[in-house]
This record gives structure tokens, C-alpha cells and sequence, in this order.
């Protein structure tokens, strides 16, 4: 394996990068979100007050109108989701990163031929195999991070949706004198 990361070039280090700061993105928003979808998905979780729905209900309890609200929750939003867009661009960057190694693997390549009255395929190999495990390797670091960075996008727009549910009964019943 070692072998193989090696002969990829020096494009494999930061491809390689991309796969440990995904992964980590990905198991810790699990994580997170996970737990947010348990505390909110509770009957008490009003009673409890979940962390996620501090400000929502303290901005309810203070008078906070419906504009005031909105903007608490869009803000809450946004700290759940700060790490997603990390997500997208490790997904983006991680493919990028194998075709600039394709790409220098083939230069590589062609620069034994130019240099070279007669070539042999061993002399290519080189260059071919840089090209080759760097697209591989960009890929198998994107596909997945791709995957989860939609899995997550869902579960945080799933999170959102139930904050706004839970912050418009609240917030009903409290003009509603129930």
C-alpha cells in the first residue's frame, strides 16, 4: 500500500490530506447531527431545552417577533452547518488534485519518450503509474465525502425544518394565550 502511495507522486500527500480532514468533517457532523436529531425528535425536548432551541425559545419568552426569530433560527442554521461547505470542496478539490496528477504523471512519461532514441514500456511506467494512482486515489476521496456531504446537507435541512415546526407551535400557542 505503502508502495502504491508512493508511486502516486507528491500529488498523493495532499489528496491523502483531503481524505483525513474529510473523514473527520464527516464522522463529527454524524455525530452532531445525530444528537440534535435525538434531543429535538423528544417530547420534552421543549421542557429540556435542547441547546439547538436556547436562543429560539429565550427570543420567544423576551417578545421576539416572527422577523427576530427568523433570523435566530437561520443563524442557528448556520452554526449547525459550518463545515458542510468543507465538505463540498474537499469533494471537488480531491478529483482535481488526481487529474493534475494524471496530468504530470503523462508529462513525465512523455518527457522519457522525447528523451529517448528508443523507448521501452518499462521506461514509461513511471510516469504511467503516477498518472493512474493519483486519479484513482482523488477519486476514492471524493466519491465518498460527496456522498456524505449530501447525506449531511439532508439531515441539517431535516434538523432545520423541525426547528422551525417546533419554533412556530411555540410560538402559536404563546399568541394564542395556550
Amino acid at each position: 500500500m505503502i508502495d502504491f502511495f508512493l508511486k502516486g507522486g507528491f500529488l498523493m500527500y495532499p489528496i491523502l490530506l483531503c481524505s483525513f480532514v474529510g473523514l473527520a468533517i464527516l464522522i463529527n457532523k454524524f455525530l452532531q447531527y445525530r444528537r440534535i436529531l435525538k434531543d429535538i425528535g423528544r417530547p420534552e425536548a421543549l421542557k429540556a431545552r435542547t441547546a439547538i432551541l436556547v436562543p429560539l425559545l429565550t427570543a420567544m419568552e423576551n417578545g421576539g417577533n416572527e422577523k427576530e426569530l427568523s433570523v435566530i433560527g437561520t443563524r442557528q442554521v448556520r452554526e449547525m452547518e459550518k463545515g458542510l461547505s468543507w465538505l463540498g470542496l474537499i469533494a471537488t478539490i480531491a478529483p482535481l488534485l488526481g487529474l493534475t496528477g494524471t496530468v504530470t504523471g503523462m508529462i513525465k512519461a512523455f518527457m522519457v519518450i522525447a528523451n529517448s532514441t528508443s523507448v521501452s514500456p518499462s521506461m514509461l511506467a513511471g510516469g504511467i503509474w503516477e498518472a493512474l494512482i493519483t486519479t484513482a486515489a482523488g477519486l476514492l476521496v471524493a466519491i465518498p465525502v460527496h456522498i456524505g456531504h449530501h447525506y449531511l446537507e439532508k439531515q441539517a435541512d431535516d434538523i432545520a425544518f423541525m426547528m422551525k415546526e417546533i419554533t412556530m407551535s411555540v410560538y402559536m400557542r404563546k399568541q394564542n394565550g395556550i
